[in-house]
């Protein structure tokens, strides 16, 4: 059961390799997602709880959830549109973090499954004023298991007021089911980064990520340079610029090596920035965990697709602001394979 009383569902998407991607409409989560190694035995990939107290438990780290309205962090709680001034709910010291207090990944979603297709859809209607943001929202996130073993994530959203939108998904991955990321190699399709000052905001510059710990254009361990990002705790958690010469358009954005099962992740997306994040904040107290497991720090990585951080303060960002009449899009798949 949820908070609020009410009967959480889990959906499962299944393929015929037996990959299979378990959602429940708590919060449109991703909770199980299984995936064969090299030698064709199936783990599962994605960290999670053995029940649904895990998920509701005060502190979850956004474990697999649908993240909204704003994914990432907005200064003080604050931006502006079109001269008016909104404040939001601060959930992390001074600023907005991944949609306030009860974001949507504390909500339910109406689901609808289509087994033609291999997908479910879940559509939630977000309040005008829903912590602190302006215009009644609409969204769907539809989420399909193809037959080569990709999950396709598609966000689509109407507004009847101007607002400001970016959606991800917040699922931590670890390869290997096991342990530390710290060896999985990544590879990120991003010759920029932006760098963040106190509370993880940033700063508004658009930096090259050449000759320091952020450049992964070609693949190296997470762990390599982990201890120099300048962060505490140590580790990624920043917003790199994926290169697009047409954007908008799916494209590569992410791959992560694991060498022990040989399991590789593939993410391509239609955004412009993408989230690595490492699980510094991980510290084994969460309770729940998969298996009696205790989630150490770095026990998984997420990459979560997006606008920038804080763009609405940030004019130069590519803008978040969606107006009545148009439609939010934005596709992220991910491809799970070996090698």
């Amino acid at each position: 059961m949820s908070p609020d009383g009410k009967k959480v569902t889990l959906y499962t998407l299944e393929n015929d390799n037996g990959v299979s991607v378990s959602i429940m409409d708590y919060g449109a989560t991703i909770v199980n997602w299984m995936a064969p190694d090299r030698d064709g035995k199936l783990g599962d990939i994605a960290l999670g709880f053995d029940g649904i107290e895990g998920f509701t438990q005060a502190g979850n780290p956004y474990l697999g959830a649908a993240i909204g309205r704003y994914g990432n962090r907005i200064a003080n709680g604050k931006f502006e549109l079109d001269g008016e001034t909104y404040t939001l709910a601060t959930n992390d010291g001074a600023n907005h973090l991944h949609g306030g207090k009860q974001g949507f990944d504390k909500r339910m979603w109406k689901a609808k499954a289509d087994k033609k297709s291999n997908a479910v859809a879940f559509s939630y209607v977000s309040a005008d004023g829903e912590e602190g943001y302006p215009g009644k929202l609409d969204v769907t996130i539809t989420y399909t298991l193809e037959s080569d073993d990709t999950l396709v994530i598609d966000y689509k959203a109407k507004t009847d007021k101007p607002t400001v939108l970016n959606l991800t998904n917040h699922t931590y991955f670890n390869l290997a089911g096991k342990g530390t990321v710290k060896d999985h190699e990544v590879r990120l399709n991003a010759p920029y980064y932006t760098p963040a000052g106190e509370g993880l905001i940033p700063t508004g510059e658009i930096l090259s990520v050449k000759g320091t710990p952020f450049d992964f254009l070609t693949a190296k361990k997470i762990g390599k340079d982990l201890e120099k990002t300048g962060l505490e705790p140590k580790g990624y958690d920043h917003n790199f610029v994926l290169a697009s010469d047409n954007p908008g358009s799916v494209r590569f954005a992410a791959e992560v090596y694991e060498p022990t099962t040989g399991r590789v992740l593939i993410t391509e997306t239609t955004e412009p920035g993408i989230q690595f994040y490492t699980g510094n904040f991980l510290d084994g107290t969460m309770t729940n965990c998969k298996g009696g497991k205790a989630y150490e720090q770095y026990a998984g990585f997420c990459l979560e697709t997006q606008h920038f951080p804080d763009s609405p303060n940030h004019l130069h960002f590519p803008t978040t602001t969606l107006r009545p009449g148009e439609t939010y899009t934005s596709q992220t798949r991910y491809r799970v394979t070996t090698r």
